[in-house]
């Protein structure tokens, strides 16, 4: 019997979902539906399943320390495979792919994209381990939400023929694209279309093989950038310069929807239906369905108040937001953004991400707290030739060694105990001390003890831009 190896997809930005998801910080990396991440979710969705072996998450290299900590939260020490730059779902696929046959073995790769939520998973493990033993016999699985409403925002899978045993799986008919209203309507009634879950269930080796066969260009490009890369600790990094020149496309584009006609060596493609409450949590509206709601049809989180309000979903970040009179509304605050959106369209918040972009306005792609792997910093205040952060040092985080051509630093210690390098000096900075660090003197901070480091930093001076840092030294192996 072949290992199950989870294979989680977490390389989305997520900006419909703007302003709590964001470039830096997508949607996979926060706490949306319950305590856990999105990411975490889904990887632990499959605890409990036969023969499965630790998770290979396929992420942005920019992302890496944040999904390495939400691993190891969970107890987890899977691999991380870092994209340098997105090439959509299918080359991701053929990396994990090359990377999980290394070791000399073939497992059956559950593929899972980090950003779906499953309400029911003990249904969704049932259905896994049926598709597994299929997969085994070399089929290419996936999974077909049973619709129940006429959604236009999904594409769909027509199913085929039974394929009897104990699978209740189908051949694999066609692929449909997002449809008309009336379209869709038709696909519901018919009852031989499902929404397209876009979770794939295949044997590593007949990935490979089916991928050489649609998309050459994509298997080489992917296997000569994992043979120049490098692992560093849980850590596999591709090669940038050979992934640059990779074609970009998904599963269902490069290989999936050409399984759908006979082909001369192409493996057999089948969908297993699935009802355990699945959402791809795409945009606001969807969120909105998945949540727990009162008797009006609101769902609320944070300091929220509301009156005369109905079917209204508001998040609050920072601050108490009070709403009246609202229905079918989406309301959500950040400590530096707000959005309001009707539910009709919530798919549109990805044209103000874009015109965002455009204007070269940093809220596009950063929260205001940003996340490190030695902390956080959480930019307060600001003004002219100053800044003010507070910042976040967790017990053995170490800052780069590193200098300033622009600015000066003034910290003060909140609670916990700093570790200052200061030029040629070394010294303990204690609750309630400070210290100044002038501009060019190269410096340090660490937390050398066992609670949380918190501090004030005041900066000062010409340019205060993250990009003024001269780092010498860096224990996480930045640049």
């Amino acid at each position: 019997m072949s290992k199950v190896l989870p294979v989680v997809l977490s390389g989305g930005s997520g900006t419909r979902l703007w302003p709590l998801s964001r470039e830096k910080y997508p949607k996979q990396l926060l706490p949306l539906v319950g305590d856990q991440s999105m990411l975490q979710a889904t990887v632990s969705r499959l605890e409990g399943l036969a023969d499965m072996s630790p998770p290979l998450i396929v992420c942005n290299e920019e992302h890496r320390f944040v999904v390495a900590e939400q691993l190891r939260v969970l107890g987890l020490h899977g691999a991380v495979l870092l994209e340098p730059f997105g090439r959509n779902t299918a080359p991701a696929l053929a990396l994990a792919a090359l990377w999980a046959m290394r070791a000399g073995e073939d497992p059956v790769m559950v593929v899972m994209p980090a950003d779906h939520d499953i309400a029911d998973g003990a249904a969704f493990r049932d259905a896994v381990a049926r598709a597994v033993v299929l997969a085994e016999t070399g089929s290419a699985v996936t999974f077909g939400i049973t619709p129940d409403c006429a959604e236009t925002g999904y594409g769909y899978i027509q199913r085929g023929a039974a394929l009897g045993g104990a699978s209740g799986a189908f051949d694999l008919a066609r692929f449909v694209e997002k449809p008309a209203k009336l379209t869709a309507e038709a696909y519901l009634a018919s009852g031989d279309y499902f929404w397209n879950s876009g979770i794939f269930v295949i044997l590593a080796s007949v990935w490979l093989d089916a991928l050489g066969l649609c998309r050459p260009d994509i298997l080489q490009a992917c296997r000569s950038a994992l043979d120049k890369g490098a692992a560093d600790g849980d850590f596999v990094r591709v090669d940038s310069e050979t992934f640059k020149g990779c074609p970009s496309d998904s599963i269902d584009y490069a290989v999936m929807e050409r399984l759908t006609t006979t082909g001369q060596g192409l493996p057999k493609a089948a969908v297993i239906p699935l009802s355990a409450g699945w959402s791809d949590v795409g945009a606001w509206d969807a969120l909105w369905k998945v949540l727990p709601k009162c008797g009006e049809g609101n769902a609320t989180r944070g300091d929220v108040l509301l009156e005369n309000c109905r079917d209204t979903l508001v998040v609050s970040e920072s601050r108490l937001v009070a709403c009246v009179g609202l229905s079918n509304v989406v309301v959500v605050e950040t400590d530096d953004a707000v959005l309001v959106v009707h539910h009709d369209a919530t798919q549109d918040v990805k044209k103000v991400v874009d015109r965002l972009k455009a204007d070269k306005r940093s809220v596009a792609q950063w929260h205001r707290k940003v996340y490190r792997p030695w902390g956080w910093y959480d930019g307060v205040d600001s003004g002219e030739r100053f800044q003010v952060k507070r910042i976040g040092v967790k017990p053995g985080g170490t800052l780069s060694l590193q200098m300033h051509h622009h600015r000066a630093e003034h910290w003060i210690v909140v609670s916990g105990t700093a570790r200052v390098t200061k030029g040629e000096e070394v010294f303990l900075v204690t609750e309630n001390q400070s210290t100044y660090i002038p501009l060019g003197v190269t410096h340090r901070l660490e937390n050398p003890g066992v609670v949380p480091l918190e501090m004030i930093e005041v900066q000062s001076g010409s340019y205060l831009g993250e990009d003024d840092i001269v780092r010498f030294e860096d224990t996480y192996g930045r640049l």
